[in-house]
């Protein structure tokens, strides 16, 4: 059974900036797509990044305005999600999840991923 475990979420101001990590118990995890989601009090859960098994191929939310990047690091069975210049409006739960296998496609719908890990809580204050 794959485990994702997320970390690094916190309170921070807005202007801020973190990084969540999600590391995956996959063997094969440099063969796998990954993605990042986030879900705010009341609202559904919504694409914010993803990153193609190879890494040379990523995706994010028109929202974001470039202040996300996603990377990966295989070798430690990590992808990364580095968020600058952080808005109240970015106050969710985002959770990391696996897509698909040598897919070089990196996909924005839910239902193209499996696996979600238990989420880490991001807080930005105005």
């Amino acid at each position: 059974q794959v485990q994702l475990v997320e970390s690094g979420g916190g309170l921070v101001q807005a202007g801020d900036s973190l990084r969540l990590s999600c590391i995956a118990s996959l063997r094969t995890f440099s063969n796998y797509g990954m993605g990042w989601f986030r879900q705010a009090p009341g609202k559904e859960r919504e694409f914010v990044a993803a990153i193609s098994w190879s890494g040379d191929r990523r995706n994010y939310a028109d929202s974001l305005e470039g202040r996300f990047t996603i990377y990966r690091v295989n070798a430690k069975n990590t992808v990364y999600l580095q968020m600058n210049r952080l808005k109240p409006e970015d106050t969710a739960v985002y959770y990391c999840a696996v897509g698909g296998y040598y897919s070089s496609s990196v996909p924005s719908s839910e239902y193209e991923y499996d696996n979600w890990g238990q989420g880490t809580q991001v807080t930005v204050s105005s």
